[in-house]
């Protein structure tokens, strides 16, 4: 029996320690860590600058400003992550937490004591209603096939890489050396 619940933490533990591995995206990154800061202008039809040349291993601060008139994501994930991720923001349309040119922050706190997915804490993304400013810091070590999308509904864009696949939006392509 103990043997059962050894391998079961050890199985637990190896899991949460490699999730992100699986993931292929890096992980949050810390300051002290940050080898360049990248400024991101959001519109409402496009990022500056529209791609990115990211050495793997770097930690990139990402300075992100909403220059649109609509609410943005700056989302930084792998498709499968990004496809998994739209039914959230569908949901925060739905709960009227995403009002097109505004975010009801009351509202997302009320939805996100009910739902944790409501409160758009993720520490690869930022949402942002227009004029507003956030930032990321990301760790690229481990990071392949790498997207930046906004994954609000009701935006649509060709994506750079691959126009067929159903996303909302997505602005900009990574290319790590």
């Amino acid at each position: 029996m103990n043997k059962i619940i050894y391998f079961t933490f050890a199985l637990l533990i190896c899991s949460v320690s490699f999730a992100d591995k699986n993931m292929k995206i890096g992980s949050k990154g810390k300051s002290s860590d940050v080898s360049r800061t990248i400024k991101v202008k959001m519109y409402d039809n496009y990022y500056e600058p529209n791609s990115f040349n990211i050495k793997k291993g770097e930690t990139i601060k990402f300075e992100v400003s909403n220059l649109g008139e609509l609410v943005h994501e700056f989302n930084i994930a792998n498709a499968m992550m990004h496809l998994k991720h739209q039914p959230e923001m569908e949901k925060m349309v739905e709960n009227e937490i995403l009002l097109g040119d505004k975010i009801d922050k009351d509202q997302m706190h009320k939805m996100a004591a009910m739902d944790k997915s409501m409160g758009h804490s993720h520490s690869n993304s930022v949402l942002l209603a227009p004029k507003e400013k956030g930032i990321i810091i990301w760790k690229f070590e481990n990071a392949v096939d790498i997207e930046i999308a906004c994954n609000v509904p009701g935006l649509s864009l060709i994506h750079i890489s691959e126009p067929t696949r159903p996303l909302y939006i997505s602005y900009a392509v990574f290319c790590l050396k």
